[in-house]
């Protein structure tokens, strides 16, 4: 289903999710306008699945609004579920059965029209190439072979909004970005809005908009670039025919006051690629330049103050601990 780009799929006001005394969400808003890739960026335990579940109708929020599609999330729930498609982080497809067997299952629980069944499987199963293997049962497939039929199931009843929770997690490099292809390929075809959950930077360069969220809040949205520019400066690095005098014309011309590393003499200028056009008629023989600006991962850590940390507990295990010291006391 093809959707106008002015319209909105999702909209979070103030939302708020308590466990307890643990807020795993904490005053969260933020806007997705239909076609768009947005993505929720964080570690394990920031808030992210949590998140997601409320935005599926899996949880009630404890406080603010959602709506999915147009549907308020607690007042509208079914009709928020039949407007999206859902893929958990964890495999969620039926091994015992063949890969059509799951897709037709997927159908009928959807109540897409019985004509329609056959065409949307057949269509589906050639579009994330697994025709060949479409009457094996699921156990025999890789762990990409399964990701891609449960991208194709979410999609055959045509959610106007696809929700991935990790949805490469797991994966080897080649597989996740085949699976991006094929979402960019879904996106441009479909117009379907795609949010996803990740901690993996290379993963969040594929959205057009970004929120990164730590500790349950919001802490800054934007595109990648965007986010980038936050990050603080570019750093040029350089090796010449003599350093010393290289520092000293460096000083004198620009206002830089280069370090000397193992890689040759280092520094940070506000727009590199400008700075770096005017080096042209430098006096010193370059030998070697380069230009390092900001990636993600330095954008994370200037906006949180710590980098992403894949071995923190999920905020499963946090509650769980926060039981267990609750019966000691």
């Amino acid at each position: 289903m093809s959707i106008p780009a002015t319209t909105t799929a999702i909209e979070v006001q103030r939302l708020v999710r308590r466990f307890g005394e643990l807020a795993a969400v904490d005053d969260v808003s933020f806007r997705v306008p239909s076609g768009q890739i947005f993505g929720l960026l964080g570690p394990n335990g920031a808030g992210k699945s949590t998140t997601i579940k409320i935005l599926c109708t899996l949880l009630r929020p404890s406080q603010g609004t959602a709506q999915v599609a147009g549907h308020d999330v607690v007042a509208a729930p079914a009709a928020v579920r039949r407007s999206l498609g859902l893929i958990f982080q964890d495999p969620a497809v039926d091994d015992r059965l063949t890969a059509r067997e799951n897709l037709k299952i997927h159908c009928m629980i959807y109540g897409v029209p019985r004509s329609e069944r056959r065409a949307r499987i057949d269509d589906a199963l050639l579009w994330i190439g697994l025709t060949g293997e479409a009457d094996q049962r699921v156990r025999t497939f890789s762990g990409g072979m399964r990701r891609r039929l449960e991208v194709a199931r979410a999609l055959l009843h045509r959610p106007r909004v696809l929700f991935l929770d990790e949805p490469t997690s797991g994966l080897d490099p080649q597989t996740r970005r085949a699976m991006w292809d094929r979402l960019h390929e879904l996106r441009q075809r479909e117009q379907v809005t795609i949010f996803l959950t990740t901690h993996y930077m290379e993963e969040a360069e594929n959205c057009d908009r970004l929120a990164i969220i730590d500790h349950g809040k919001l802490v800054a949205e934007g595109s990648p670039e965007e986010l980038k520019c936050q990050a603080g400066e570019e750093r040029v690095t350089l090796t010449t025919a003599d350093d010393a005098r290289a520092t000293q014309e460096l000083h004198t011309r620009f206002g830089v006051e280069p370090q000397t590393t193992e890689r040759g003499l280092e520094f940070a200028v506000s727009n590199g690629e400008e700075f770096l056009a005017r080096l042209g008629h430098f006096p010193v023989e370059l030998r070697r330049l380069s230009l390092q600006k900001p990636t993600l991962e330095d954008a994370f850590i200037a906006l949180t103050g710590h980098s992403i940390r894949p071995d923190e507990a999920s905020s499963r295990d946090v509650l769980r601990r926060m039981v267990r010291m609750r019966r000691r006391s």
